[in-house]
């Protein structure tokens, strides 16, 4: 008679236990794929930021010469175009 620890696993064990390996090694590949994705989505949010700011700025730069076109107007006396 056999001892139990040399027996071969029934076919329903053998087939659970590849299936577990199966998913043990896709739940690794999609942490893997999580990680990635979490890592694009960091230099995404960074380029966006940076982005904004760039858009901040050249709005302020405009604000600022449409301010001074406004206040050359006023001093050469020019008519105010939307009267």
């Amino acid at each position: 008679m056999p001892r139990m620890d040399e027996r071969q696993p029934s076919p329903a064990i053998a087939q659970l236990q590849s299936r577990v390996e199966r998913l043990l090694l896709r739940h690794h590949e999609l942490l893997r794929t999580n990680a990635l994705l979490s890592e694009r989505v960091q230099a995404l949010e960074a380029e966006r930021d940076q982005m904004r700011q760039r858009l901040h700025d050249a709005t302020q730069r405009i604000d600022r010469l449409l301010a001074r076109l406004d206040q050359t107007s006023s001093i050469s006396g020019e008519p105010d175009s939307q009267a």
